[in-house]
């Protein structure tokens, strides 16, 4: 049955939620990309202006950078892109380190085959996207792809902590090197798709030590990615992982 929309109000809530995804898709892909720059501010007034649009979609659309991490709030300033120090970026690390380890497990005792199933059709959507172009999409895939796998743990807080320690995460200045470097685009995606794989294979085969294993693992070439990539010293991204025990920091 079709929704009717019965007020002018209903049909402009429609029409703004459409708008704000849009506008919030162009800034996306903008940052990926690379044209938005690490602690470049996103001005309302002058997004607004550019694209030809209200001042509400856009700060709606602002609203949901911050809520996946790609930019902040400073207040009384306005809304920048993150421009996270090495010592932030190295304890995003280590938390990812140590909630998807944790998750992994979780998933693999409390799966049920329809969220398994989810989850291996956005692995088919990423598989699809192999171009510069879809940097901004596969981002944003490559995140759905592990809420759902801690999501499948049943446990609301370690979802709410993984929230918060992914995006704090700089995965976006990751994508955005591989527009930079084209060259490792082709490898790093199908590095990045086979760890993925081999993680829900091991939680729909219900295998808590090779879930948690093949998350370590992935979580593990991300750290050389921040090394190569970023330049985080090494040193510094294990030290972090070290405080939650030494066996966290090896790989």
């Amino acid at each position: 049955m079709l929704l009717s929309l019965d007020t002018p109000t209903e049909l402009e809530n429609l029409q703004r939620k459409s708008l704000r995804e849009e506008i919030f898709a162009v800034l996306h892909h903008k940052i990926i990309a690379g044209k938005v720059k690490a602690g470049d501010w996103l001005r309302q007034e002058d997004i607004a202006t550019q694209l030809g649009v209200s001042m509400t979609p856009v700060r709606e659309a602002l609203d949901l950078l911050v809520s996946v991490g790609l930019a902040e709030r400073v207040p009384y300033r306005g809304v920048r892109v993150p421009q996270p120090s090495a010592e932030e970026i190295a304890e995003a690390y280590a938390m990812r380190l140590l909630l998807e380890s944790a998750g992994a497990r979780a998933a693999a005792l409390e799966r049920e085959q329809v969220r398994v199933a989810a989850s291996k059709r956005i692995l088919s959507q990423m598989k699809a996207l192999v171009s510069l172009d879809d940097m901004s999409a596969l981002r944003q895939l490559s995140r759905q792809f592990h809420q759902s796998v801690i999501a499948m743990g049943n446990n609301a807080m370690l979802d709410r902590f993984y929230e918060m320690a992914i995006n704090k995460f700089p995965d976006w200045m990751l994508y955005e090197y591989l527009f930079r470097h084209p060259d490792a685009l082709e490898s790093s995606l199908k590095k990045e798709y086979e760890e993925h794989m081999a993680l829900i294979e091991a939680v729909e085969a219900g295998d808590p030590d090779q879930a948690e294993a093949c998350a370590r693992t992935h979580i593990y070439t991300l750290k050389e990615e921040l090394v190569s990539f970023l330049e985080v010293e090494k040193e510094l991204l294990e030290s972090k992982a070290r405080l939650f025990g030494a066996s966290f920091a090896a790989g």
